[in-house]
């Protein structure tokens, strides 16, 4: 079964502001589709740790939210989309407590495990894609 793009917002990713709003964005996408507080917490924090990687490791980006459907099921999809440097070692940046900067080292792994579906994509020069989806259970 195929999934389907019901709905899709696009936030810019520049700046810490940036990041603020996406955070209400997500929260409002997740509230539209039914989503408990606590699966919202879930993906607002993975949000917020994807965001500030676009921005702060990426120098910018954009995401993309969006209402999906899977035959009966509704989830919200969020991807993220920098054209910065990229990550050379994926498996080694999901590992908790590696940082290629100042942060926790919690973003990408800690994504994943608050996600129910994860994907990353990246090249050294040409980017990262990072894309997550959590469905709403029945």
């Amino acid at each position: 079964m195929s999934t389907k793009d019901v709905d899709a917002t696009i936030v810019p990713l520049r700046s810490d502001e940036d990041v603020v709003r996406l955070r209400q964005a997500v929260r409002e996408c997740l509230v539209s589709v039914g989503f408990s507080l606590v699966d919202q917490t879930k993906m607002i924090t993975a949000a917020s740790e994807l965001a500030r990687n676009t921005v702060r490791y990426g120098g910018g980006g954009e995401s993309h939210l969006l209402k999906v459907m899977n035959g009966s099921r509704k989830g919200v999809t969020l991807v993220f989309i920098d054209h910065g440097p990229g990550i050379p070692d994926i498996k080694q940046a999901l590992t908790d407590g590696y940082t290629s900067g100042g942060g926790m080292g919690l973003g990408l792994g800690g994504a994943k495990r608050l996600s129910d579906e994860f994907d990353i994509d990246s090249e050294p020069g040409r980017g990262t894609t990072v894309k997550i989806t959590k469905w709403k259970p029945f």
